[in-house]
């Protein structure tokens, strides 16, 4: 690992850098919008005292952040749309597996379910979604371990030329729970 990497890898894990990438990757009323539509976490029995925020741990041997949230459930527990909107994709991908990407109403945000066991029947692309919509269910297709079932649930501002692959990563964990403020030193 070069320096530069190395002295980014150590201030993302001593949770320095949590509070500036938090909010220079979103506009910051984002989530301030997201929490007042109320979204339904997105897999079924599962509250937002359980969930853990896994957002900004490290993904491909550190070169990247993860920039979504995993919910941990058992194999085949149902996933709920989070809001209403649109099926904006149905896709198969070797790291997210059997994938879903939503738009919501407005065609800002889109919200992305990986690792899905399969669709629920009757889900197509360009159909309309409602809060709370059986959507899938909770798997560990792509490259999740098939030990540790899990929905890995993304948001993102979409941009102008509204691609459902692209956009500003949000935090998730931050819809549901407050993030811990980050304090450095003593």
């Amino acid at each position: 690992m070069n320096p530069r990497r190395h002295l980014f890898a150590l201030a993302l894990a001593a949770g320095l850098l949590a509070p500036l990438l938090a909010c220079a990757e979103s506009k910051p009323d984002d989530l301030a919008l997201l929490r007042a539509r109320q979204l339904t976490i997105p897999v079924q029995s599962v509250t937002a005292a359980q969930l853990a925020d896994t957002y900004l741990q490290e993904r491909g041997g550190g070169e990247r952040a993860h920039e979504a949230l995993d919910i941990m459930a058992p194999r085949g527990t149902p996933v709920l749309a989070v809001e209403d909107g649109r099926v904006a994709k149905l896709f198969l991908s070797k790291p997210g597996g059997i994938t879903l990407y939503q738009f919501d109403p407005s065609g800002q945000f889109a919200y992305y379910y990986a690792h899905l066991e399969g669709y629920a029947p009757g889900i197509a692309e360009g159909m309309s979604l409602r809060k709370g919509q059986l959507i899938g269910y909770v798997g560990s297709t792509g490259n999740a371990s098939a030990d540790g079932p899990h929905l890995h649930f993304a948001i993102f501002r979409l941009g102008p030329e509204r691609q459902w692959w692209r956009g500003t990563p949000i935090n998730p964990f931050g819809v549901w729970r407050a993030t811990p403020p980050q304090v450095a030193g003593p």
